[in-house]
Formats: C-alpha cells, structure tokens, sequence
C-alpha cells in the first residue's frame, strides 16, 4: 500500500512539472507568433497608409477599410463597415493613437459576413499632418486558427505524456500496452480517419448535408456502365485465373510431374513483376502494332477492351490463386482419394466427388481473392482499357481531370459493393458444409489420380502457358534492344543509356520509399501478429478487423482518401514522402500479420512462459524468442513491402508528387507516348532488382524437408 502511495505522489509530481513545462512552451509559442505577426500588422499598415486611398482597392483587393476623419465622420469606407467599427470599446483609444501617428492594433477581433478580422488603426498623413485614421480589417482566419492548432497540440502531447506515464508507473506489462496503444493509434489515424473523410466528403461536398453526388453516381448511364464493366472483367479474370491456378497447383501437388521447382517458380513470376510488365509485352506483341498480330499474322485485331484486359488479368493474377491452391490441395488427407479408387472409383469419379468438393474452400477463396483484385486493378485498365471503361480509371480520371474529389471517392467507394458481395457469399456457401479431413496423422503420401494420358495433356497445357509466359516476359527484355517497336526492329542500346538517364530520379526514390517501408512494416506486423497470436485485451477483435480492412478495400479509394484527409492541418502530409510511406506500410500490413500469426500458431507458448519465468522482460522475450522463431514470415513480410511498394500504382498514383516520383508511373508515361523501348528498358531494370530482392528471401528461408511428400502412382 505504501509503495502504491508513493507511486500516486511521484506520478501526480512529475505530471504537474511536465505540465507546467509544455504550458510555458505553448505561451512562448504562441506569444512569439502573435508578437511577429503584430510587426508585420503594423509594418503593412504604415506602407499603405502612405499610399494613394484612390488605388488602395486596385492593390489590395483583399483588404477592407474605412476612413473617419477626427469628428467620427466617415469620409470613404468599403463594404459599409464604419457602423461595425464605432461599436468596438477601443475604438476612441485606436484613434488617439492615429493622432499621434502611432499604428494601434485592436485587442477585439470582429466577425464581419462569418469572416474573422484583426482591427488595425493606421494614420493617415497629408503634407506631414494626420489628416484622418483608417481603419483597416485583415483576415485572421488563418492566423486564429494555428493559433488554436497550438492549444490543441499543447494538449495532445500532455495526453499522450499522461497516458504513457501512467502505463509505466502502473502497469504490469507496459511494453505491450504501448503496442497495444500505437497500433489502435495507428489504425484510427490511417485507416478508419481517411475512409471517415472520404465518406463525408461524398455526402458535405459544399459543408452542407447532400445526396447529390451519390445521385448522380447511382442514375448517370457512364458510370452504371463502368461498374457493370468492372464486375464483368472481375467475374471473367477470376474464373480463367482460378482455373489456370488451380492446374498448376494440382499438378504441382498430387502429381509426380518434374520440374516441380521451375514450374512454381514461374506460377509465382507474375506476383514480383511490375504490374506494366505483362501489359506492356501484351502490348508489343498483339498491340496496333504488334510483332505477331502486325508483323507475322498481318491481322487488325484491337487488343484493347475486355479480351486483352481478361488475358493480362488471368496471366497476371493466377498466382494469387496458385499460392492459395496449393496450401488446400497439401492438407488434403490423400486416403480418402486411396479408399475410394480401391472401392472401384473411377480417377474421374475420384477428382469429382473427393478431391474437386474438399478443394472448394480454396476454389472459392481464389476466385474471390482474383475478382477483388481485377475489379480494383488501375494499371492494366488504364493501359490496355481502350473504350472499355473501368469503374478504378473512372475514379482516377474524376480525379485527375475534373477535379472532382467528391465523386472520385464516391466511385471507389462504390467498388466495395461487388467485393463484400462475393466475399459474404463465399463465406455462406463454405459455411453450409464441412471440409474436415485432417482429423489424426496425416497420410505422407498422395496417390495419382490422374491416367498417364491426361498427365501428359495436363502437362502439355501447363507448359503451353509458362511458354506463353516467357514468351511475355523475352518480349519485355527484347524491347529494350528494338529502335523504335512495330516500324523500326534494328538492334540498339541507346534506350537504355537514355532510359536510365530519364528514369534514375524515378527509380531513386522509388527504391529509397521502398526501403524506408520495407523494415517498418516487417517490424511493425510482426509486433501486431504478436499482439493477437499471444494477447487478450479489449477490443481485440475489433482491432484486428480495422488491421485487416486494407487489403479489402481498392487502392484508389485508399490514395484518394488519403488525399482527402491529409491535405490540411494538422497532418498536411500530401506532396511528402512521408505518406507515401505510410502508404505502403498499412496497405501491405494484412498480409504481414496474417503471416505472422499463422507462424505464431505454430510455435508452442510455453518456449515464451519458460523465458518469462527465468526473469526475461517481454521486450527480450519478443527479440530473443519471438522474432527469431517467426524469420521466415518476418523476411516474407519485410520481402512482400518491398516489392510491393516498388511496383505499386493504384494508391500511389495520387500521392506522388514532381519531389517524390514513381517509376511505375514512368513506365506508365512512355508507354502511352509510345517509347516502348524506354519502357521496356525500365520494366527490366525493376524485375531485376525484384528477382534479386526474392533471390535473397529463398537463400535465407528454405522449405523444411519435413513438409515434403512423397507421390505414390
């Protein structure tokens, strides 16, 4: 009891002692500011006052006054305002002090149409005598409001001194309540706060409450037209990804095929490309243009629409079904498949009734991971769109060429329907059944299903798209030697001399950003998979559906809800680096965190109690135990950032700046002037630094051999 006492003295002691400090910070601020604001009140009014009254409104349209002479007669005023003027308590002292050729600053400031003024008293001078005062009225609007943003961080940063004092002194475990604080902190500011703006921004464009451009969203033929597109292009990519996906991982899985290696290795090429690449040698190849449609076929094909649009998606998008495959195919017990064919099943009744039902879960979880990313997908819309337009391009060009913020946020907003629509759907139709079949030791063998004749089709058709996609990505690495691509195919390097020399600005501070994101995001994710792999406190639950909400939600919503929120005090980060960084660490955050508390699961808890009761504090428990334990999804998450925000375009597009470029944009910017060699030469230079970046991740986590199964024909 006495120590707690004790404890309550030091605290309230040390708080008043901070408080009275950051006080005398805020005064001295605030005293400061309002002294040099006075001297440059006083500096203005005696430059004016000196002036022509005749030309005062020519070269100050901005400035309000009135002129009385020394009987209180007004003798010129502007917009009425004498009778304002004469109400104010210190008006006569104002006016002595003109007298005397003395400018005098009122200590009232008038609201005058719902526009705040500083009053300033001024001489005016005529043959060296005072002939009269002017009153002059100057906005301080902007002034009185950095005035109250002081109070208010005066009072923000004694809070968080509060809080954070009060954890240390009181707490048990304080290092994980600060965690615990910084990530709500972090969510609320950078997630829940932008999505807040922007919801409001579509309802109070002109500070008052109105449906007009949710009205004119819901009833104009273009936009009805945009969406429909979108969910068209989303059904399409997901069923050609998740069928092209689900072949890789089958034969990856529960086949004997060879070269499994290479062959997931190319499956998963397309994930670390930058998201121009595939679009830009789709372009090449069967563009107005192209080297086979043009050159070889001489055939007037138009790539651009839904057909080129659904083949870049589906080339570009079924590894994300692949990686989810082939997770569900592996857990699938394989005596299940054994039993029935040793009951007579056919292999195709087999595949139909056993393997095909319990793959469902991830069929449906790929087809809507696919259509959530078509749907919200910028860069290959944007490129190989043509007349077919996007619900995500539309949002930009409102954006962009309109101006139009309030419909531009309006429009992504509505890119959420189509995407919680098949999210919930999935999750009803995967609820009504149970997938179950791992319920003891699982079986460390997998029987073939498949006959030696459809092995061989199989695999024909799974090297006829890894072909295809070499053949894609040769296209790009060839472009980079071609003059000028469709009219001119001589040899040359001068693209390169004179792509890296345009593009190095671009690439510097895409790889710097990318850098600066990468270790804050793996650490960050990490500490909040922790969180909620090992901790319990309130609101978890609601703070790991705000964590998660990201990656749901369409990169231009995000980039223009971050625009939004974030272009006025007291966070004016547009035009930073610093939001572009934020940027990425909370749109790859998800992925990061999920990694991690799917390893977490993994690891036994009693590892940490032993440590903890051997004296360990939680920090080195998390260092010396945690982290090391969970390398692999730590490196993964580090990896995953740093690709991600190297070849990121939906989001950053609005957030770039002529300070702090993106080379995915550069990308952008030749091809649609038509330099596909400058192009092709900066989509290589980025796969590289991709390929080696993932070059690393393989060489410092390896698959562990106890996961390997054998395949029994």
């Amino acid at each position: 009891m006495e120590q707690r006492n004790w404890k309550i003295i030091k605290f309230v002691v040390i708080v008043s002692i901070i408080f009275f400090i950051l006080f005398w910070v805020r005064t001295t601020l605030k005293n400061e500011f309002s002294r040099s604001m006075r001297e440059n009140l006083i500096s203005f009014a005696n430059s004016i006052s000196l002036a022509d009254i005749e030309t005062l409104k020519e070269k100050f349209p901005n400035l309000e006054y009135c002129i009385f002479d020394f009987e209180g007669n007004v003798t010129q005023t502007i917009d009425k305002l004498s009778d304002i003027v004469k109400k104010l308590p210190d008006y006569a002292y104002g006016e002595e002090h003109a007298m005397y050729e003395e400018v005098y600053i009122s200590n009232k400031v008038l609201n005058v149409n719902g526009k705040i003024y500083y009053v300033v008293f001024a001489p005016v001078i005529e043959d060296y005598e005072v002939k009269a005062v002017m009153v002059q009225l100057h906005d301080a609007t902007d002034t009185i409001k950095l005035l109250q943003t002081i109070d208010i961080m005066f009072l923000i940063l004694f809070a968080i001194f509060v809080l954070g004092f009060a954890i240390a002194t009181f707490s048990i475990d304080p290092v994980t309540t600060y965690a615990i604080i910084v990530t709500f902190a972090v969510v609320l500011t950078f997630v829940v706060y932008p999505l807040y703006e922007a919801v409001r921004l579509t309802f109070m464009r002109t500070g008052t409450f109105t449906l007009n451009v949710w009205k004119a969203i819901l009833t104009e033929k273009s936009y009805i037209k945009a969406l429909s597109n979108s969910i068209l292009l989303g059904a399409l990519s997901a069923t050609a990804s998740t069928i092209v996906g689900f072949l890789f991982a089958f034969m990856v899985t529960r086949t004997a095929i060879k070269g499994k290696k290479f062959i997931s290795a190319m499956a998963t090429l397309p994930v670390i490309s930058p998201p121009f690449s595939l679009t830009l040698s789709i372009i090449l190849l069967f563009g107005s243009n192209g080297l086979i449609t043009k050159q070889l076929l001489k055939l007037n094909w138009d790539i651009y629409g839904l057909d080129g649009l659904v083949i870049a998606q589906t080339m570009g998008m079924f590894p994300i079904a692949y990686l989810t495959m082939v997770g569900v195919l592996e857990s699938i017990d394989s005596t299940l498949e054994e039993a029935s064919m040793n009951l007579g099943a056919s292999r195709w009744k087999v595949f139909t009734t056993v393997t095909l039902p319990l793959s469902l879960p991830g069929i449906l979880s790929s087809w809507l991971l696919v259509f959530t990313n078509s749907i919200a997908d910028f860069a290959n819309p944007l490129m190989l769109g043509g007349k077919f337009n996007v619900l995500s391009v539309t949002a930009y060009l409102e954006v962009t060429g309109m101006n139009r913020l309030d419909r531009g946020a309006a429009l992504s907003l509505l890119l959420l329907l189509p995407t919680l629509t098949a999210f919930y759907l999935q999750r009803y139709i995967v609820n009504r059944k149970s997938f179950v079949t791992v319920t003891g030791k699982p079986s460390g063998r997998i029987v073939e299903i498949v006959s030696p004749a459809v092995k061989k089709l199989l695999t024909l058709l799974v090297y006829s798209i890894i072909a295809f996609l070499i053949g894609l990505y040769s296209t790009i690495f060839m472009g980079c030697f071609v003059r000028n691509w469709g009219i001119d195919y001589t040899f040359t390097t001068a693209n390169i001399k004179e792509a890296l020399q345009r593009g190095k600005d671009a690439l510097a501070d895409t790889t710097f950003l990318a850098g600066v994101a990468m270790p804050i995001a793996g650490i960050f994710s990490m500490v909040v998979a922790f969180l909620f792999a090992r901790k319990k406190f309130p609101g978890k639950k609601l703070l790991q559906g705000l964590v998660l909400l990201p990656f749901s939600i369409p990169g231009t919503l995000i980039g223009i809800s971050y625009v939004i929120a974030f272009n006025k005090p007291p966070l004016l980060l547009v035009g930073t680096a610093a939001i572009i960084v934020i940027n990425y660490v909370i749109r790859e955050l998800p992925v990061g965190v999920e990694g991690g508390i799917a390893t977490l699961k993994q690891i036994d808890p009693s590892i940490e109690e032993a440590a903890q009761n051997l004296g360990a504090n939680p920090q080195t428990v998390f260092s010396t135990i945690i982290l090391p334990l969970i390398r692999p999804a730590f490196i993964s998450s580090l990896s995953y950032t740093f690709v991600r925000a190297m070849t990121a375009v939906s989001a950053v597009v609005f957030l770039i700046s002529a300070k702090w470029y993106h080379i995915t944009m550069q990308i952008y910017n030749f091809s649609e002037n038509l330099r596909f060699g400058l192009a092709s030469v900066l989509s290589s230079v980025l796969i590289i630094i991709i390929l080696t970046v993932f070059g690393l991740l393989r060489l410092l986590v390896r698959k562990s051999e106890y996961l390997e199964k054998t395949i029994v024909q």
